[in-house]
């Protein structure tokens, strides 16, 4: 299926920016500019990237600028989605009408004319301020050009739902894969269908670890951010391997990899009825792991039965993020 956004045809599956800047080891410009190459020839244009996704000389917005003053062609290829309103260093979300227009205002910058954002989204809910004032001050981006569209992440039901009422929705991102289904069962799938509003799933591998790569806690690099989330801690990592390893050999019997297995599930979810659509935004490094991770396998029923038994019989342990990252998840009802 292809989506329009904006006039832009996107495909059923997106391309995540984060991993190309937030990393310990910075990827040379040439390395990153091949990836992205890869992710458009392979269709998976609609990409998702962060303000904070690494250092203020090389995030997102700072790659694309680089990017797009080698292949100014390029510019009009992709559907931009840029989260932003956080804090640094401590990584609070700021949905003040002040921060919101000092992070677009940053992003648009640091995206130097070049190319567009056709959609901005806090990328937490503030929890000191309310969502409507929030959603004011994007209207206002909006309104004044800047940017394209409005998009929200992380949200609750009851947050998509009141902020719904005042402007136009165009995507909801949020974390959604095999390891991690909260928004199935939480009411935000159910009011993303009512209101016809995409989810954009994002890690849709579980940060790497339902592709089968990762094989011990000492596989993570020091410095990476996995190291400091509870699902990757001794103990828990080696019970949720449990569940990737169910997944492999179902990948193994109809001859894909574990990762196609994992962005299958969720766009055949997609295409269930009562389900909002579904557009799975995996990040990759390497041209040949975005080909991989865009080559759409289809799943029978059979198979997500089966993918059901794995998932109830193999539970995840552990939370998603660390303390503060659980804390600024946004539980309004």
């Amino acid at each position: 299926m292809v989506h329009a956004i904006h006039g832009k045809q996107v495909g059923d599956i997106g391309y995540g920016l984060m991993g190309l800047t937030w990393r310990t080891d910075p990827l040379p410009d040439d390395q990153a500019f091949a990836a992205i190459k890869a992710a458009l020839a392979a269709g998976c244009n609609y990409f998702n990237g962060g303000e904070f996704y690494g250092p203020p000389d090389n995030n997102s917005l700072t790659l694309l600028n680089k990017y797009l003053e080698k292949y100014p062609e390029d510019a009009d290829k992709f559907v931009l989605n840029v989260k932003g309103c956080i804090k640094l260093p401590s990584f609070a979300p700021d949905g003040t009408p002040e921060g919101v227009k000092a992070s677009v205002d940053n992003c648009v910058r640091m995206l130097g004319g070049k190319g567009k954002i056709h959609q901005f989204e806090p990328a937490r809910k503030d929890p000191n301020v309310e969502i409507e004032t929030t959603i004011a001050a994007l209207k206002e981006q909006v309104d004044s050009g800047l940017v394209g569209g409005i998009s929200l992440s992380e949200v609750s039901a009851a947050t998509l739902r009141r902020a719904a009422k005042l402007a136009k929705i165009e995507s909801v991102e949020v974390e959604l894969s095999l390891w991690e289904t909260s928004p199935l069962e939480n009411g935000l799938a159910e009011a993303c269908a009512e209101l016809d509003i995409p989810i954009l799933a994002y890690s849709p591998l579980g940060r790497g670890f339902l592709t089968g790569k990762l094989k011990s806690p000492d596989d993570i690099p020091e410095g990476d951010f996995r190291k400091l989330l509870p699902r990757f801690q001794p103990g828990a990592f080696e019970k949720n391997l449990e569940l990737v390893h169910e997944v492999e050999k179902l990948a193994a019997r109809k001859g894909c990899t574990p990762a196609q297995v994992a962005i299958g599930w969720l766009l055949a979810l997609s295409k269930r009825p009562g389900m909002p659509r579904i557009i799975p935004i995996p990040g990759a490094s390497s041209p040949e792991r975005i080909r991989e991770n865009s080559t759409v396998v289809e799943l029978s029923e059979e198979d997500m039965a089966e993918i059901e038994r794995i998932r109830k019989g193999f539970p995840v342990v552990g939370e998603r993020y660390h303390k503060h990252g659980m804390e600024v998840l946004d539980n309004s009802v």
